[in-house]
């Protein structure tokens, strides 16, 4: 059943003008701690053999606007470096919409209390790739924790086009959806429902209402219906530490959206060579 859509209140203002990216600033997509006061995510990852490209800090990702909307694309197309779009103003509780539309693969996704300088924060994904999660939850430098209802991947036509979505398989899985990501959720959405609300090579409306401090709880809607609710104070993985979380993350901070960088174990399955991901009607109002 669909549910009612914050956007269908008053008092929203909009983040984006429409003709240029006055309030927002590129970063790069640079990693940081896996948990506060843990190991560095980088010195994980080498450890296991995968390396990303080297000094990202030179390559925010390509962020401009076009027709009306924001594009955020790799530096260069198909170099691998990903990056952030960041707010420049920090919220506390709001209800957030705005429509996105993806390519395929397209790796991307919306932070919510994210710091200036620093990676954490949680994010609302918008894995539009195999083995993807949308409307879900990943803890950036949160011990990297996932909570979704669900994953997808692509329906192909007779000579192998992607034209669609389907569920995602996990006996061919690369990244198979796992009881307890749905567990860690208040309220799992049924994929279903969702690939009859998806639009393919479309606009899709995404709401997301975070109300809570520093643990906030976290609600996500996909064109009118609800996705998934998240409790951050309640999250059971074996480094989220919630008073360490509140400490660092504080009751306020900046929104983003996310270009993913290729590593070298998904390439460009996580990000295709020239895909974009694209961004209009962006409106919050603040609670």
């Amino acid at each position: 059943m669909t549910q009612p859509t914050p956007a269908t209140e008053a008092g929203f203002r909009d983040l984006f003008d429409g003709k240029t990216l006055d309030g927002w600033f590129a970063v790069p997509r640079i990693y940081g701690k896996r948990y506060p006061g843990g190991p560095e995510v980088h010195d994980i990852w080498r450890e296991i053999g995968r390396e990303l490209p080297v000094e990202p800090e030179k390559h925010p990702a390509r962020w401009f606007v076009e027709d009306g909307y924001i594009v955020g694309e790799q530096d260069e197309p198909g170099s691998g470096y990903g990056g952030y779009l960041v707010s420049e103003e920090q919220f506390g509780d709001f209800e957030l919409v705005l429509e996105v539309r993806p390519d395929w693969p397209a790796d991307t996704g919306i932070m919510l209390r994210r710091q200036r300088d620093d990676w954490t924060g949680f994010q609302v994904l918008l894995d539009h790739r195999e083995c993807g999660g949308i409307g879900g939850f990943f803890g950036n430098g949160l011990d990297s924790f996932m909570a979704i209802p669900f994953k997808v991947c692509s329906k192909r036509d007779a000579d192998g086009n992607p034209i669609g979505l389907i569920p995602d398989d996990p006996a061919t899985s690369t990244e198979p959806l796992k009881q307890e990501h749905i567990d860690r959720l208040d309220y799992a959405g049924d994929i279903d429902e969702f690939l009859r609300v998806w639009k393919w090579a479309d606009w899709n409306e995404m709401q997301i209402r975070c109300v809570g401090g520093a643990l906030p709880v976290i609600t996500t809607w996909v064109n009118g219906m609800k996705v998934a609710e998240l409790d951050t104070a309640r999250i059971d993985t074996p480094n989220y530490d919630p008073e360490a979380v509140a400490a660092l993350l504080g009751p306020r901070g900046h929104i983003a959206f996310e270009v993913h960088d290729n590593d070298a174990y998904f390439g460009e399955a996580r990000w295709a060579r020239g895909a974009q991901c694209r961004w209009r009607n962006i409106r919050i109002r603040e609670l």
